[in-house]
């Protein structure tokens, strides 16, 4: 019962309103500090009313590691069974989701608040699309490449996703199933090989 009154005050408490100006885009005026993240941690300040991991954590190690006051680390370091390696810092991991956020806004048409459904295996492109929602304001629904058509239909429909980005393995079952989804409007594939009615990630990435 202790514990429980602790929670709801500790809830209510950091739920107070932040109190800090906003532009009109609803973007701060000054961006918070990882000290003022680690203050709301301990419950010495509210949280603020707009936060975006992207922008307010990422992109200032980025700028840390580029002012020298943080070592320079790497922000994603992937490797696959064969060995292949990608290790992006925080710098090219800020460009490049950026680079991504523009292929969900523009060719796929995407606007802050809509759905995008990602059924990828463990590649890097998952985090550079998850980061580019984040960027965007778009909602990142993931789900496995083990789903069946049946799962991948439950999820657009009851969703209303606006866009799927898949990889080639799921392709076949999204076919499928697409004329039962109205609200999808985009298709994105993430393969070095095209497909009929697909947009190319790496096309449009490049």
């Amino acid at each position: 019962m202790i514990f429980f009154r602790y929670q709801t005050f500790r809830f209510i408490w950091l739920a107070k309103p932040a109190g800090r100006y906003l532009h009109k885009d609803h973007q701060l005026w000054s961006p918070l500090t990882l000290a003022d993240f680690e203050a709301i941690n301990r419950c010495e300040k509210s949280l603020p009313k707009n936060f975006n991991f992207a922008g307010d954590v990422l992109d200032q190690w980025s700028q840390k590691e580029k002012t020298g006051e943080r070592p320079a680390n790497p922000a994603l370091w992937w490797v696959n069974g064969k060995g292949d390696e990608v290790k992006w810092s925080f710098e090219e991991l800020g460009f490049l989701s950026r680079k991504a956020a523009n292929v969900l806004t523009n060719p796929c048409g995407l606007k802050r608040g809509d759905r995008v459904a990602v059924i990828l295996p463990r590649i890097p492109e998952w985090w550079l699309v998850n980061v580019a929602c984040m960027r965007t304001g778009l909602v990142f629904m993931p789900g496995t490449t083990q789903l069946r058509a049946k799962d991948i239909l439950y999820r657009l429909q009851a969703s209303k996703a606006k866009c799927i980005v898949a990889s080639e393995e799921v392709v076949p079952a999204v076919e499928s199933i697409i004329s039962e989804c109205p609200d999808l409007k985009s298709k994105l594939l993430v393969s070095p090989r095209s497909q009929s009615g697909w947009l190319s990630f790496q096309e449009l990435f490049q």
